[in-house]
């Protein structure tokens, strides 16, 4: 099992969603962003920070710092389910290559059918594939 797969395996085990995680090999620190329903507070981090520690150390995963928090306001958007959960809300996309000359898009999530999303531009509806998306987030609301 990789890293990956274990740190999801621990994290959903506990009854939160692994949203997205990240690995800085220079300086040995391991971030891992987590979401539940309700929202995640201090104690939430604190407990899966503390099993992660304790599994890391059974399973010999080597890391000098272990962070654990929200994934914030301008969240990631990672999995198919993601762009669904979050319709109706305003994203910035960024696609591997471009669609109609364009590479960033920002428009609210209006659902997706059959691996496409649906983004709501301004002027009209946008179509854009999931595959080809390479980065997405919120757009944090002031």
């Amino acid at each position: 099992m990789g890293q990956a797969e274990l740190i999801e395996q621990a994290v959903t085990g506990l009854g939160y969603e692994l949203v997205d995680f990240e690995t800085s090999p220079r300086s040995r620190l391991l971030r891992v962003f987590i979401d539940k329903a309700e929202g995640i507070t201090i104690e939430d981090c604190a407990a899966v920070s503390n099993h992660l520690t304790r599994l890391f150390a059974v399973e010999n995963v080597d890391f000098d710092r272990l962070e654990v928090s929200s994934p914030g306001l301008d969240r990631p958007l990672k999995k198919p389910g993601d762009f669904q959960r979050f319709a109706g809300q305003e994203a910035q996309l960024r696609m591997r290559t471009p669609i109609k000359g364009q590479r960033n898009f920002k428009g609210v999530l209006a659902g997706v059918k059959d691996g496409v999303l649906q983004l709501q531009l301004a002027d009209g509806v946008c179509e854009l594939p999931l595959d080809q998306i390479d980065k997405a987030r919120l757009v944090e609301k002031l």
